[in-house]
């Protein structure tokens, strides 16, 4: 196998997405002219929309006296949009305000048309790209100055997660309804792709971790199925929450990036010459 093995950890489509970044990014930069990295897929989870036509008239019913949407990430974002099928001013008679953590769920209601309307839909999200997390929503939904005694919050996530966000708006006074509107399914053990991580040299390798929930599932797949030992690989992850679940597991050397993808693909190029 190649000199250094780079493991894109993603869901199968957003890992597709990346790993055509990163490549053009490899190629463009010349760091791999000696020896170009060998780039995996290693899709920790699955990403399951829920198709339940009773889910898409309960969110329906709720967006009608909702104050403020809040989407956790842009698979929630894909999964509300896809049970819906409608434009997302229809649902009320005042014009729902969103929540969002970071750049790509920005990006994913653009694509909706989302914020670009005639009257455009008002989306908060953290100013800074460090702050890309619910604390950093939390901060941002402070420039509304309201009183959230009287407001109602809808919080569209996937089953499990982070309950933070949910909590603060609770504790804050509002009401909060937290919808779960797809599953995460860990890769099965058989998955060939576990074969390719296998026959790598774990010390020439850097894993991009964008889940803590998946990387909970690597250590638990780590310590049950591989002789190898996840002290001499490397990590890169965009959020310290992440950073701290891959210290847990093993890992020896964990390195933060900033949010996004571009930071992410900057990251990994740095390595690369290390």
């Amino acid at each position: 196998m190649s000199t250094k093995t780079i493991i894109v950890t993603r869901p199968s489509g957003q890992s597709r997405q990346l790993i055509e970044v990163l490549t053009r990014a490899i190629e463009a930069s010349g760091v791999g002219k000696r020896s170009l990295p060998e780039i995996l897929s290693l899709p920790l989870l699955t990403i399951v929309p829920k198709s339940d036509e009773h889910l898409a008239d309960h969110i329906a019913s709720v967006l009608g006296d909702a104050d403020l949407a809040v989407f956790v990430s842009p698979n929630a974002i894909e999964s509300v949009m896809r049970l819906l099928e409608r434009d997302w001013q229809d649902f009320s008679k005042k014009i729902i305000p969103i929540g969002v953590m970071g750049g790509s769920s920005h990006q994913a209601l653009k694509n909706h048309g989302i914020g670009l309307e005639e009257n455009p839909t008002p989306i908060f999200i953290p100013k800074k790209n460090e702050q890309w997390d619910s604390e950093g929503l939390w901060d941002e939904l402070q420039s509304l100055q309201w009183d959230w005694q009287n407001k109602k919050v809808v919080i569209f996530k996937g089953e499990g997660g982070r309950d933070w966000l949910a909590d603060t708006f609770i504790k804050a006074g509002a009401t909060v309804e937290a919808i779960s509107t797809y599953s995460r399914i860990p890769l099965d053990i058989d998955n060939p792709a576990w074969q390719l991580v296998r026959e790598m040299d774990f010390r020439k390798s850097l894993w991009l971790l964008t889940s803590s929930e998946a990387v909970r599932y690597l250590g638990n797949v780590m310590k049950d199925q591989f002789t190898q030992n996840l002290s001499t690989a490397s990590a890169l992850c965009p959020h310290h929450n992440i950073a701290d679940a891959a210290e847990m597991i093993g890992f020896g050397e964990v390195f933060t990036s900033e949010p996004g993808d571009e930071a992410l693909v900057k990251s990994t190029l740095a390595w690369l010459t290390i």
